[in-house]
C-alpha cells in the first residue's frame, strides 16, 4: 500500500482502514511509507524530542527577557545572558547528536526485543494514563537515588559538576550535564516504561512518546527559575516543580527528586531556609524532652 509520498499512503490507508481514527491513520501511513520500522521510529523520536525540548524552551526564553516577570523569578538577581542562553543551546544541541541520537537509533529494535508495540489501534487514554502515572513514580524514585549519589565527591567533581554551572537554572539548562550523567539519569526515563512492559508485557510506544514529552516538560519547567501563583505545587502539595528544584541549584545539595517531594520528605533531605527552621525546631523539641 505504500505510495510515493506520504499523503498517497495515508490516502490508501485512509480507503481500507476506515475503523481507524485520524491519528491512526496517520501514524500507520508514516510507517507504511518509509517502509523501514527502525528508521520511521528513529526519525519521529528524535524530531519529537527536539521539538519538544526546544520548543518548550522557547516561552522561558522569552520570559526571561520581559522585566514584568521578574516578579516571580526565584533568584531575582541571576537573569541568564543572551551569550549563557546560546553557549548552553550548543552544548545540548552537540549533547543531543552525539549521545542521544545513537541511542534513539537503537530504540525501535529494543522496543521490539521488549515487546512494545508499535501498531494500530491505539490503547485507550485510560490505559495511557494509569501506566504514564506509574512511570512518573518509577522514575522519580530512580532519579532521587542516582542525583543523590551523584553528589557524592569524586561523581559530582567528574560529572555532575558540569549541570551545577549555572546556580540560578533557566529552562535550556535541563539537559546541560555531561555524557555520562545525560545516560544515568535517561534511563530512568526511557528504562521505567522498558521494565513495565518486560514484566507487564502490555505497552504502546505512543505511550511512552506522551511519557517522554510530558517528563521533558517537567524537567524544563523546573529549572523555569520561575515561581507562579498557578504553579502546580499549590495545588498538588507533593510536587516538586521550581520552587523545589531552583533551591538545589542554589545550595548545591538537598532536594534531590525530580517529579515529587516525597522521597526528600522522608529521607530528610529537603534544601532550603524552610526544611532548615523545620529542622531546627525538630532538635530543639528532641532536647527539650531529653532534658525533662
Amino acid at each position: 500500500m505504500a505510495q510515493d509520498t506520504y499523503w498517497g499512503s495515508f490516502e490508501e490507508i485512509s480507503k481500507y482502514n476506515v475503523q481507524l481514527n485520524y491519528a491512526e491513520k496517520l501514524w500507520l501511513a508514516w510507517y507504511t511509507y518509509m517502509q523501514n520500522d527502525v528508521l520511521a521510529t528513529g526519525i519521529m523520536s528524535f524530531v519529537m524530542h527536539e521539538t519538544v525540548y526546544f520548543g518548550r524552551s522557547l516561552p522561558w526564553i522569552i520570559v526571561d527577557m520581559i522585566p514584568w516577570f521578574r516578579r516571580y523569578k526565584i533568584q531575582q538577581d541571576k537573569i541568564p545572558t543572551a551569550w549563557e542562553q546560546w553557549q548552553c543551546a550548543l552544548l545540548v544541541l552537540f549533547s543531543h547528536f552525539t549521545v542521544e541520537l545513537p541511542q534513539i537509533w537503537l530504540f525501535h529494535p529494543m522496543c521490539q526485543y521488549f515487546g512494545l508495540s508499535t501498531g494500530v489501534p491505539f490503547p485507550s487514554i485510560y490505559t495511557m494514563a494509569y501506566q504514564i502515572a506509574i512511570f512518573f513514580v518509577l522514575e522519580d524514585t530512580w532519579h532521587y537515588w542516582t542525583h543523590r549519589v551523584m553528589h557524592w565527591g569524586p561523581l559530582y567533581k567528574n560529572i555532575h559538576k558540569i549541570h551545577h554551572q549555572y546556580s540560578a537554572p533557566f529552562g535550556l539548562a535541563a539537559e546541560y550535564a555531561s555524557p555520562i550523567e545525560v545516560m544515568v539519569l535517561g534511563l530512568g526515563t526511557v528504562g521505567s516504561p522498558i521494565l513495565y512492559c518486560a514484566i507487564t508485557g502490555d505497552l504502546h510506544i505512543l505511550t511512552m512518546y506522551i511519557w517522554i514529552v510530558l517528563r521533558l516538560f517537567q524537567a524544563i519547567d523546573a529549572h523555569s527559575g520561575y515561581e507562579f501563583p498557578w504553579s502546580l505545587h499549590h495545588f498538588l502539595p507533593f510536587w516538586a516543580g521550581a520552587e523545589h528544584h531552583d533551591v538545589h541549584h542554589e545550595k548545591f545539595i538537598g532536594n534531590y527528586a525530580s517529579s515529587f517531594r516525597w522521597w526528600d520528605y522522608c529521607l530528610d533531605t529537603e534544601a532550603g531556609a524552610e526544611a532548615s527552621k523545620k529542622r531546627r525546631e525538630k532538635k530543639l523539641a528532641a532536647a527539650k524532652k531529653k532534658a525533662l
